[in-house]
């Protein structure tokens, strides 16, 4: 199996940064994801990867093999677009096997691989059908077929599934998923969805201004967030990032005069809490005021004022409160992230001997 290991790999147009000195590795048979927001660069990274764009600067390794300066079709990999990029005027068939064609396999070969793939993706009934006599779910799938078919160590995928509705999504996210396990095929996903990258990911290489923000599992990257831009970005809703400001010893929540914590060294902070890690409590030692109320069927977001800050609680049930009612409010003294206010990065290091 071969893998991916990206060293200092920059991308520039002019005074433009697309991609700035980025390095990460994809281990062999892994589920890789690039996530970020629009304009972070991850499609770039992917078409760098896959040498549909040149290099300014870096290194790219495949399967051991240094592939930076090679074409993509000495590269040893298959790509999945957003497009699909479907032939119209093709079969299913024609479609899938369009690039063993185009490399003279022999028809026993193109039949024998066809077999297998259309069984494999569900596709088997629809092979005489054009890609206008489809829904958007199996014409994802002709194109999972086509890059399947060619029997690459690696496949690229640039956002998929952006194109299917929110049930179309995640059926596809399980059946990928699936694929990929039993195939064994190292696999770089391209997504602005946390939901997929949560959901399908061995490891999530989260991406801000063509920079990598943070490198981690789902389970680390939503626990131990490296940056609030990370902890935010993570998690739905997001993550509440509150500023604070140091009064009487200790650092309250902007706004309020109650201290947080104590013990602190003097730093520019702010504060992170997830809002299911927060509870609804009449004792809690923290007031604050509702602002909003939505309800989302098996859990309720509340909206909350603190000081001069906004707060967000996810909850089960939040019977008996109403639009500008004062409720209290506690959380476990683990479930605190604490960053620098400037720089967003956390600072694990300054709760050691904090109290409160």
């Amino acid at each position: 199996m071969s893998g991916i290991v990206v060293n200092g790999l920059s991308k520039r147009w002019g005074e433009t940064a697309a991609v700035r000195e980025v390095s990460f590795s994809v281990e062999p048979g892994s589920f890789a994801v690039l996530l970020g927001p629009s304009g972070c660069g991850k499609s770039t990274l992917l078409r760098l990867i896959s040498g549909l764009e040149s290099a300014s600067a870096g290194s790219i390794m495949i399967g051991g093999k240094d592939v930076t300066t090679r074409p993509p079709a000495e590269r040893d990999l298959a790509m999945v677009f957003q497009s699909y990029a479907l032939f119209p005027h093709l079969s299913v068939a024609e479609n899938i096997l369009f690039g063993l064609k185009v490399r003279k396999a022999s028809k026993a070969e193109q039949a024998d691989r066809l077999s297998r793939v259309a069984d494999l993706i569900g596709l088997s009934q629809l092979l005489e059908r054009r890609p206008s006599q489809l829904s958007g779910g199996q014409q994802q799938r002709v194109a999972l077929g086509r890059a399947i078919i060619a029997e690459k160590p690696i496949c690229l995928m640039d956002e998929p599934l952006s194109n299917l509705d929110a049930k179309l999504r995640h059926e596809m996210r399980v059946e990928i998923r699936a694929l990929q396990r039993k195939l064994g095929m190292t696999m770089l996903y391209v997504t602005h969805d946390q939901a997929e990258a949560m959901g399908m990911a061995d490891r999530i290489i989260l991406l801000k201004d063509g920079a990598i923000e943070q490198d981690a599992s789902p389970v680390e990257t939503y626990g131990r967030p490296s940056t609030s831009f990370a902890g935010r970005f993570i998690g739905t809703p997001p993550m509440n990032v509150l500023a604070l400001s140091w009064r009487y010893g200790g650092v309250c929540i902007k706004g309020t005069e109650t201290p947080l914590l104590t013990g602190l060294p003097e730093h520019e902070l702010a504060l992170g809490i997830r809002p299911e890690d927060i509870s609804i409590d009449a004792t809690g030692p923290v007031r604050a005021a509702v602002e909003s109320i939505e309800y989302l069927g098996a859990d309720t977001l509340v909206d909350c004022r603190i000081g001069s800050e906004r707060l967000t609680v996810r909850t089960r049930s939040a019977d008996g409160i109403a639009p500008g009612s004062a409720i209290g409010l506690s959380w476990p003294r683990a479930a605190l992230h604490l960053f620098d206010a400037a720089s967003g990065t956390r600072r694990d290091d300054l709760l050691t001997g904090a109290e409160g």
